[in-house]
């Protein structure tokens, strides 16, 4: 793909200098649809990015555009902070009825903000809250946002350091397979929580990625996952699974822990359950942790209507049927995993995944980016993960056609193939 230079002048000069995804993209993006975006210049990219997450259904969805717009032409109420509205009513009545009810899901819902970590940092403070207790624990290479809180439960160093100050009250603990099944699973945690002299405080609760996005796509077997379940039982603790990025279908159900049959405490969900793009987040939590006082945690935009009515067209149109929406995920998935079986004779040390979230990762660190920089060239878009960067990240849309799909893999290949 020949790409003329743009003109990104007003960027560098006025946009400060924290933009990241733009760096690794340097083009002006006009226009996108399904899964496909397209620069000012007329150039065409498959998107295998999807917002990071955030686009489970493809760019300017029709479905959920036209209900969308007929709400807003209606002038439906916007802006609602809490407030009862008609738009959140269908969305609750929706969630209730598509998604709870046929999973025998007892959460209560509660709307935290308009992002993830907004969700997690509510997570946090009611399972300190219920508890009485400040420690939380998480695991190694975690990612849970970018607030105080999040990043006190976050493993990567680099964001981190970003905070300026302590991160105090999170304790990581490896996650599955980090010690190469060396160790056996939880023996340290519990051996910290055992004894008296480990400094450990009584955490209040574990927080956990079923699979770790951000981290290097790393896959908690369901094993795994069921033990924790036990630990923290055993030893009073809450669990909360951070499923921002890798729910609402991203792994194959809708919800990434139902394969491992556990119900957890709480449960955090985003970026596509407004199905649109646009900002929303739950703190889901079983009734009996319900103690917040009337106003204990708010914010001005925990009420985006127009996300309730876009996120309803979604569960109606792709979940209320959710055994189809299932199995074209499986199928999706072992077209991902068929490519990566033949890339893998290429210098990869490994690929890992589950769904429609996939990680490929190389013996040599650096390749990742030379990856991705190859594959934008070639009209792909694909981040990496990883602590280092050493991960190419698959997300590519739920809707993706299985010819769309085998377009960008056949990118993919070119691009692993060039670059070694």
């Amino acid at each position: 793909m020949t790409i003329t230079q743009p003109d990104l002048s007003i960027f560098e000069s006025l946009e400060s200098e924290v933009r990241s995804y733009c760096r690794a993209w340097p083009t002006v993006f006009d226009r996108a649809k399904g899964s496909h975006m397209y620069d000012e210049d007329g150039h065409q990219y498959l998107d295998f990015f999807a917002g990071a997450g955030s686009l489970n259904y493809g760019h300017n969805n029709a479905v959920l555009k036209r209900a969308l717009v007929d709400y807003l032409e209606r002038d439906g109420v916007v802006h609602g902070l809490d407030m009862s509205t008609t738009a959140k009513r269908t969305f609750l009545t929706s969630f209730q009825n598509i998604v709870l009810r046929p999973r025998s899901l007892p959460y209560k819902v509660m709307f935290p903000g308009p992002t993830g970590t907004n969700a997690v940092e509510a997570a946090l403070k009611l399972a300190r809250k219920v508890k009485g207790r400040e420690s939380i624990v998480s695991f190694t290479n975690a990612f849970h946002g970018m607030s105080l809180g999040s990043l006190a439960v976050t493993g990567n160093a680099f964001k981190r350091a970003g905070a300026g100050i302590p991160l105090v009250h999170g304790t990581p603990m490896p996650f599955d397979q980090y010690l190469d099944g060396k160790t056996p699973d939880f023996i340290w945690f519990e051996r910290l929580l055992a004894d008296q002299g480990s400094g450990l405080n009584q955490p209040a609760a574990v927080i956990v990625e079923t699979v770790q996005g951000e981290g290097g796509v790393n896959v908690a077997r369901v094993g795994w996952l069921r033990r924790l379940v036990e630990v923290c039982e055993r030893w009073d603790m809450l669990l909360i699974v951070d499923d921002i990025q890798m729910g609402c279908g991203r792994t194959g159900t809708f919800f990434s822990f139902e394969e491992a049959g556990i119900v957890p405490d709480i449960v955090t969900v985003s970026k596509s359950i407004s199905g649109y793009g646009l900002p929303m987040s739950l703190c889901l939590f079983k009734p009996e942790l319900d103690v917040w006082e009337p106003g204990e945690h708010n914010g001005t935009f925990r009420g985006n209507n127009p996300a309730f009515v876009t996120a309803t067209a979604a569960l109606e149109t792709y979940w209320a049927d959710s055994s189809s929406m299932e199995k074209q995920i499986c199928a999706r998935g072992e077209q991902v995993l068929e490519a990566l079986t033949e890339i893998r004779t290429e210098g990869c040390k490994e690929y890992r995944g589950r769904g429609l979230v996939w990680g490929l990762e190389f013996h040599d660190k650096q390749r990742a980016n030379r990856v991705a920089r190859r594959a934008f060239e070639l009209g792909l878009l694909i981040e990496t993960s990883g602590p280092e960067s050493e991960v190419v990240k698959l997300l590519p849309a739920l809707t993706i056609t299985p010819e769309e799909l085998d377009d960008g893999l056949r990118i993919l290949v070119r691009a692993v193939r060039e670059t070694a």
